[in-house]
């Protein structure tokens, strides 16, 4: 599917100024990373929507398929029928719930319509079954009854706080709940939020944490967070001003659902240490926090250390 995307960005900021591009992406690195909420759409145009695109979508698909991937593991037999990407914009969320399952109906909420309309574009004819919705995000947000998974990615922390409130009560009431925010001490802790409200919805997490009870991070001192690898195409190379082939989007996320799953039994929280005979896995538990050492003398526990990743959970799933 990241292939398939790739093609659909190809191309993309055909005609537009280099100039109009780089202020649009300067523009929009801001709102990223800024602490600034709003109740207005950040992107406000096409340029902005291409900018975006070029700029945000492969790094955004990579890590929401690996939430979900992370998801989909403690839930093997089942997968949705019905999918709302709420703040979607062009839909790399709903890019990458296509590419962890077959078949599910999408629906793309956002209050963009420049956003939306360039999603379409970049669907057609790859994601069928595909809605497009303008629609506000924030108090009064309704999720249809029914719905079996609710995807919320990079739109938390440009919500103000009773507005975040409301989707995420609004997305507890779907069976499954995914969201993601980037992988800064701010994202986290608006994961953390979301993570209690959650849970008092009833809800059970199962991904990234071990358990359901408060997180054993002190904020201020550390906070949960992951990591996936985007290749990069000479356009995001361009968009980017980069010049090697990858980079790694930090992100950090939550899933929950009302269906009979359990989470993992532990899970790594930091890229593993290879030494010399050993593998230092910093880890989070049922327990807490752990640091483990596996040796050669773990026999078949120490070939799996060697080969999990930042992510994982531990011991490694059949």
């Amino acid at each position: 599917m990241h292939e398939e995307l790739r093609a659909a960005l190809a191309g993309l900021l055909d005609g537009l100024p280099p100039t109009r591009a780089a202020q649009a992406v300067d523009r929009l690195i801001s709102n990223y990373r800024g602490r600034t909420p709003t109740d207005a759409p950040v992107l406000r145009d096409r340029a902005d929507v291409a900018a975006y695109a070029a700029y945000r979508m492969p790094a955004t698909f990579e890590a929401v398929r690996a939430a979900l991937a992370a998801f989909a593991a403690r839930v093997p037999d089942w997968s949705p029928a019905t999918h709302l990407d709420i703040g979607g914009g062009t839909g790399a969320a709903t890019w990458a719930t296509a590419a962890t399952w077959d078949g599910p109906r999408s629906t793309v909420l956002d209050w963009a319509q420049p956003a939306l309309d360039l999603g379409r574009e970049l669907a057609d004819g790859i994601l069928p079954d595909t809605r497009w919705q303008r629609g506000t995000i924030g108090d009064g947000l309704t999720v249809p009854p029914g719905t079996d998974l609710v995807t919320v990615s990079y739109v938390l922390g440009e919500l103000r706080p009773e507005d975040r409130r409301a989707v995420v009560a609004a997305a507890a009431t779907a069976r499954a709940v995914v969201l993601i925010e980037p992988g800064t001490p701010d994202g986290y802790l608006r994961i953390r939020e979301a993570r209690t409200q959650l849970t008092e919805a009833g809800l059970r997490i199962v991904a990234p944490c071990p358990h359901g009870d408060t997180c054993p991070i002190v904020p201020g001192e550390d906070w949960c967070h992951f990591a996936a690898r985007v290749s990069r195409s000479s356009l995001h190379r361009q968009v980017k001003g980069g010049s090697l082939p990858y980079e790694d989007e930090k992100f950090s996320y939550v899933a929950a659902t009302t269906l009979d799953a359990a989470p993992a039994p532990a899970r790594v929280t930091r890229k593993p240490q290879l030494r010399k005979g050993q593998v230092l896995l910093d880890l989070c538990t049922t327990d807490g926090l752990d640091r483990t050492t596996v040796t050669k003398r773990h026999g078949t526990d120490y070939r799996r250390a060697r080969d999990t990743t930042w992510g994982d959970p531990w011991p490694p799933q059949p």
